[in-house]
């Protein structure tokens, strides 16, 4: 599962991708439209900011913006990005790779070989999937593929 720090991240991202262009959303307004805590979604913002995909501006017409557009920001990263990594067993992340502490063998791990293919399977859909097709009516991309998968 997600964390709720995830949740929330995909929330804010999702209502600035549909904010106004070039206005953005104030903090205020993001908490009350989504319904999330400000002081969890303040330290969310600023990883968020601190990797690029969100600006701020302070004052009167201040508020949070895409930094980048809708189509460039891909689920898996961002889900790293928030809840580190996603693999179900050290031997199989990609970005946090550690051979497991009771394994004799990784060619010859039986628990190995039952989650490679469909967490590689997972992993590309979720790399494959942007912020774009999630806000697409007709769920166009990957996540719309993945809609009657048994990995949802």
């Amino acid at each position: 599962m997600i964390s709720q720090r995830a949740r929330y991240a995909f929330k804010a991202l999702v209502a600035l991708a549909r904010a106004e262009p070039g206005r953005g959303m104030n903090i205020r307004e993001l908490c009350e439209q989504e319904k999330l805590p400000r002081k969890f979604i303040e330290q969310i913002l600023s990883t968020l900011r601190s990797a690029g995909y969100i600006s701020s501006r302070r004052g009167r017409d201040g508020g949070y913006e895409l930094l980048r557009p809708a189509n460039d920001i891909h689920i898996g990263a961002l889900l790293r990005l928030l809840d580190g990594p996603i693999a179900p067993l050290s031997c199989l992340s990609r970005t946090a790779y550690r051979k497991c502490s009771d394994c004799r063998s990784e060619s010859a791990c039986e628990l190995r070989r039952a989650f490679d293919r469909p967490y590689a399977e997972y992993l590309e859909r979720l790399e494959g999937t942007t912020l774009a097709d999630i806000l697409s009516p007709q769920g166009q991309g990957p996540a719309a593929q993945m809609k009657n998968n048994l990995y949802l």
